[in-house]
C-alpha cells in the first residue's frame, strides 16, 4: 500500500485530498505547513508528496527544492498542488524540482489518475 504525504494548509482541500486518497486505498500522512511536511518526509519516507505551493511561511516550491537536495528525500516524487495554473507556472514548478502538478480545485478522476500514474498503479 503506497503512502502519500499531503502538505496543504487549507482545511477543505486537505479533507478532500485525504478522503480521495484513502478511498483509493492509499495511506495518508498530512502536514499543514512546509516545515512539518519536510520533517514528515524525512521521518516517514512516503512514496509520493503532494505539496501545496501557497503555504504559510516557507512556500511549497522552496520546500520542494530542499527535498530534492536532501539525500534522504531526493528520490520521492513531489507533485505540486496549485491554483496557479497559468502560463509559465508549470516551468516555475518544474524548475523548483516538482515532478508534476495538479491544478485546484481538484477534479477527483484527474487527481487520482495523476497519482496512480506517478506511482505506477492502476487507478481505482
Amino acid at each position: 500500500m503506497a503512502t502519500v504525504l499531503v502538505v496543504e494548509d487549507n482545511p477543505a482541500n486537505m479533507t478532500l485530498a485525504t478522503f480521495l486518497l484513502k478511498s483509493a486505498g492509499y495511506v495518508v500522512l498530512s502536514a499543514t505547513d512546509a516545515e512539518a511536511g519536510l520533517a514528515l518526509a524525512r521521518a516517514e519516507q512516503p512514496d509520493l508528496i503532494l505539496m501545496d505551493i501557497q503555504l504559510p511561511g516557507m512556500d511549497g516550491l522552496q520546500a520542494c527544492r530542499i527535498l530534492k537536495k536532501d539525500d534522504v528525500t531526493r528520490e520521492i516524487p513531489v507533485i505540486a498542488l496549485t491554483a496557479l495554473a497559468m502560463k509559465g507556472d508549470e516551468e516555475r514548478i518544474r524548475a523548483a524540482g516538482c515532478d508534476g502538478y495538479i491544478a485546484k480545485p481538484l477534479a477527483y478522476r484527474e487527481f487520482l489518475a495523476t497519482i496512480a500514474a506517478r506511482l505506477h498503479r492502476t487507478p481505482v
